[in-house]
């Protein structure tokens, strides 16, 4: 008989259990390490999955800043509207991509519903607006004018419009018509991109799909400031989409408020008087073509002399900024952007170029005054000047005599500066000069005036101007030798002639190149702000500013307050006495030269005006105007295309603003009352730490907004709002002695 142990168990069953002993002992051992490694080792970024998986954020925009003017008056700020959106997403889960839900909502909202599903669809390069260039994942605005029963329909019957949502929203708002517009000056917002998220990511400023981005202007500028940042909260929810939780909070932090040099009575003037003036041209005609003058574009800048702020900026044309707030239409965009708009879009006053005319004779005189003419050397003031068989004939053939440098500005006599120019260009070797012999006085003059390059304006996308210089022609040679030899002809018309002669010789400077440059024409170019810089350093005695708009950064509650501080740029390469004698040059135009029939009754022993007239040719077209002009406070450059001479077009706009800043009447009497800014604005507006700001009341009315200015701060002059509508009394209308006309085959500017 076998002997069997007392537990019953024979040596194999004991040898069994040993093995599932093992087995169990090796799984535990294999479970317990793989938890270590879930847990322990990988346990954070499982966690952090999870998480993500688990947890639904919303997101609460920022409160743009405003921006504001001076005076803390807004240029731009918010509203609150009832927004309808649509969710891309959720449309098209639905069968027909949410074609029917888009046509009921068309209908409630009064709306086409083909301009309804153009602005759900997503932009790229062959869609044309409208279109959504934001996220895809973002709800995409249809429109920010929903009245209060059509939001009700919408979301009492939201199983009708499914993807679709009525709910309130802070909008931008900008200027109403007849108050200052500002546009080019304020720029526009439109949705983030995903690019622009995730370039963005890694930054201190990053981007959420909700946020609306400055496009141009200022509110590109300062975009990082009056973004502000958007409140997230985010929700545990479990996998039934129910809230279990709530998991982290970060709240909105409202945008910092742009205070700015622009005054918006000024600005408003300024508008006015600019299109005022583009009207009037409208109804003068060349007398060479016969045809009435297009005066089709235009700018104004109003700037400190002694800062380089800028108190007021126009364009024209213009638009209204408030059309690209909740999505631009299809018919706006058009308007804005087609072959016959006159590109609206476009600030004239840091973008437009043209040739200066005899504004730039200011460059030309002091090059000469470098290159060691004597100010007041007796310089022949001819009617014509001849080059190689050429005549170039001084202005309607005057002829002053021996005259000085002084003299030749006021008369803006072009005979002066084309025998000073002839002889530098001879003096430098001509056509073919040596290596490292030409001086090239008139070029590095405009160099050093700042000329052909970026005054630093804290607005985005300026030009640059050009100066034809040695370099630049050569470089342009380059660039353009194919096709000037390709279709110049020696005996053909006058554009195959010119082709011809670039192609054979338009690398080099030419004598007629140098002598045309020294009255600002030929290939010059330059902007209204590079005007304003030049003749702001003439009138504080010769430092040059950065022109600036921003004056601080105000935080939302105002208890951080950041100054823009003026930035000086250089220095004009004059001397003191030069300064001087342009100063009293600069008057004369005022009193007794090319401008003095349009400020004829200025009280000048009060209010010291100095300037100079411009008209600048440009091939093809009408001659554009071009009027400079300072006081011992302010630069003021207007400049109209195709509108005719400087005085002419531009003269009783410009004298009116002068009359608005300081209170000049139509008899020329002086009623500081009345006066909007009769010195530059000092201070900044007070932001309360409720976000209120003290500012007074505008009302688009000039004698309200005089009485309300009083109120606001009755020690202080500038807080008047007058009309600019007084009329110069002129002794004596020189407009027709003053028109320039055919000599040969050009025409002189004044």
């Amino acid at each position: 008989m076998t002997n069997i142990p007392e537990t019953g168990r024979t040596p194999r069953v004991q040898i069994r259990l040993v093995v599932i002993q093992i087995l169990v002992l090796s799984l535990l051992g294999t479970l317990g390490g793989r938890l270590w490694y879930l847990q322990i080792r990988e346990g954070a970024e499982y966690q952090k999955e999870a998480s993500g998986n688990h947890v639904q954020q919303v997101v609460e925009p920022a409160v743009r800043g405003s921006i504001l003017d001076a005076r803390g008056v807004p240029l731009a700020d918010n509203e609150t509207r009832l927004v309808v959106s649509a969710s891309r997403t959720d449309l098209l889960k639905q069968k027909d991509d949410g074609k029917a839900v888009l046509t009921k909502l068309a209908g409630v909202l009064g709306m086409d519903p083909k301009e309804v599903m153009l602005k759900v669809r997503l932009c790229d390069a062959k869609t044309p607006q409208p279109c959504w260039n934001g996220s895809p994942y973002q709800p995409i605005p249809i429109t920010d004018e929903a009245t209060p029963k059509q939001a009700l329909q919408i979301r009492e019957r939201a199983e009708d419009f499914p993807g679709i949502s009525a709910e309130p929203e802070a909008m931008r708002r900008y200027p109403a018509p007849g108050k200052a517009n500002t546009a080019q000056v304020l720029g526009y917002l439109s949705p983030v991109t995903d690019e622009e998220i995730q370039k963005a990511k890694d930054t201190d400023s990053p981007f959420l799909r909700s946020d609306q981005v400055g496009r141009s202007g200022l509110e590109r500028q300062y975009d990082k400031a009056l973004r502000g940042k958007a409140g997230v909260t985010r929700y545990e929810v479990d996998n039934l989409g129910r809230v279990i939780g709530k998991a982290e909070s970060d709240n909105a932090e409202p945008g910092a408020n742009l205070v700015t040099s622009i005054d918006s009575r000024v600005q408003r003037v300024a508008e006015y008087e600019l299109d005022k003036a583009m009207k009037t041209a409208r109804q003068q005609f060349d007398k060479i073509t016969g045809e009435n003058y297009k005066a089709d574009s235009g700018a104004v800048v109003v700037m400190e002399a002694k800062t380089g702020r800028i108190v007021a900026m126009a364009s024209a044309p213009t638009y209204d900024p408030n059309v690209w707030v909740g999505g631009i239409s299809g018919k706006d965009y058009k308007a804005l952007t087609g072959k016959n708009s006159d590109y609206p879009l476009l600030n004239r006053a840091i973008q437009g170029q043209a040739a200066p005319g005899s504004t730039f004779k200011v460059v030309s005189t002091a090059a000469a005054v470098q290159a060691g003419y004597e100010w007041d050397g007796g310089y022949p003031c001819t009617s014509a000047y001849s080059v190689g068989g050429q005549v170039f004939k001084n202005f309607e053939g005057e002829s002053f005599g021996p005259i000085s440098l002084g003299r030749a500005l006021e008369v803006s006599c072009d005979t002066v500066f084309y025998g000073l120019a002839d002889r530098e260009w001879k003096k430098d070797g001509g056509i073919n000069p040596k290596k490292g012999q030409p001086k090239d006085w008139f070029f590095k003059t405009a160099h050093q005036f700042g000329l052909g390059k970026e005054t630093g304006v804290d607005l985005p996308n300026e030009v640059t101007g050009r100066v034809p210089d040695r370099q630049w022609k050569l470089d342009y040679w380059k660039a353009n030798k194919d096709a000037w030899c390709r279709t110049g002809k020696k005996d053909g018309d006058y554009v195959q002639r010119i082709s011809y002669e670039n192609c054979l010789e338009g690398n080099k400077m030419r004598e007629g190149d140098e002598i045309n440059y020294s009255i600002g024409q030929g290939d010059t170019l330059v902007t209204p702000i590079q005007e304003a810089v030049i003749y702001g350093a003439v009138a504080n005695g010769g430092t040059m500013y950065q022109p600036t708009i921003g004056k601080a950064i105000i935080s939302p509650d105002g208890k951080s307050v950041r100054e823009i501080k003026p930035t000086v740029r250089g220095r004009l390469p004059v001397s003191q006495a030069t300064i001087k004698g342009m100063n009293d040059a600069f008057a004369g135009v005022i009193t007794r030269g090319t401008a003095a029939w349009k400020f004829g009754g200025w009280p000048q022993d009060k209010i010291a005006l100095h300037g100079k007239t411009g008209t600048a040719e440009v091939y093809g077209k009408q001659t554009t105007s071009w009027l400079a002009t300072y006081s011992k406070d302010y630069t003021v450059i207007m400049t109209i295309a195709q509108a005719g001479t400087g005085s002419g077009a531009s003269g009783e706009a410009v004298r009116n603003i002068y009359s608005a800043l300081y209170g000049v009447q139509g008899d020329g009497s002086v009623d500081q009352k009345k006066a909007l800014l009769p010195e530059p604005q000092k201070g900044l507006p007070k932001v309360r730490t409720d976000g209120t700001i003290t500012a007074p009341k505008v009302s688009g009315d000039p004698a309200k907004d005089a009485e309300n200015a009083q109120k606001n701060n009755p020690t202080n002059g500038d807080d008047q709002q007058p009309a600019a509508t007084a009329s110069p009394a002129t002794s004596g209308n020189r407009n027709t002695r003053r028109r320039p006309r055919r000599r040969g085959s050009r025409r002189m500017p004044r």
